[in-house]
């Protein structure tokens, strides 16, 4: 079954060790099925896009401003990832939460910007460690995703992926259990359907993201109703991370 495997290089890599990076990217994944994205610092766009575009390896930035243009120096819009060719963005990551204090409502505002741009977005929702030891995970995420869904259409769903990262997993090598991201996939989809239709709870894509790496990616990805991996500090790693994206799942 195909999957969707997304690397997130977060603030790695310069644009000039990234070329190399996107040419053997580019050559090791020919002939996947799977759908592969790889999120990139804005700088090496121009580079995705050069080295990309003719691969079966799509490309998009890890954030933009909720903004469409004007006066806001340092802001990058949806409109300018656009024309770079890309085709996705991440949104809401728990890190933007964290350590830029973005809110479900600004988050909410982004997706709206994106989706009208024409880019698919990667929305991340997840808790803290202290919210899941207070049994208020299930709780949490189904009102980020109320919050962050406010005021989308069933259609622009197809051009939404939600990627369930529990905060306490990012980066720190713990990875939730395979049966805490089942019940929590399982949640995800009823609570789309709950907004939305049975239909639309059945085919929203969603992905796991939280410490996966190449010795634990099979047994996360392989679990029921799971659509792909959203990949961190793992996907770095040019070899390791093809060799995620070539995998028959």
């Amino acid at each position: 079954m195909e999957k969707i495997i997304i690397g997130n290089f977060k603030m790695n890599t310069k644009p000039s060790e990234f070329k190399s990076y996107a040419m053997t990217l580019a050559t090791k994944t020919k002939g996947t099925k799977n759908d592969v994205i790889v999120c990139v610092p804005y700088t090496h766009l121009e580079t995705a896009k050069e080295i990309l575009t003719e691969s079966v390896v799509e490309f998009g930035a890890q954030n933009i401003s909720e903004e469409i243009k004007g006066a806001f120096t340092g802001e990058i819009s949806a409109e300018m990832i656009k024309d770079l060719g890309a085709t996705y963005t991440i949104i809401g990551h728990s890190e933007r939460r964290a350590k830029f204090r973005e809110t479900d409502r600004l988050v909410n505002k982004k997706i709206k910007t994106a989706l009208a741009n024409g880019l698919k977005v990667v929305i991340c929702v997840g808790e803290t460690l202290q919210t899941r030891q207070n049994k208020q995970a299930s709780a949490f995420v189904k009102k980020q995703l109320d919050d962050v869904l406010k005021g989308i259409y069933e259609n622009e769903l197809d051009s939404v992926v939600i990627a369930y990262e529990p905060i306490w997993a990012v980066g720190t090598g713990k990875v939730a259990t395979p049966k805490d991201i089942q019940k929590m996939v399982e949640l995800i989809r009823k609570e789309i359907e709950n907004l939305y239709s049975e239909k639309a709870g059945k085919n929203i894509n969603v992905v796991y993201g939280g410490s996966i790496n190449l010795s634990n990616y099979k047994k996360i990805i392989s679990i029921d109703q799971i659509n792909g991996a959203l990949i961190g500090g793992a996907c770095l790693d040019v070899d390791g991370f093809s060799a995620i994206c070539r995998e028959n799942y």
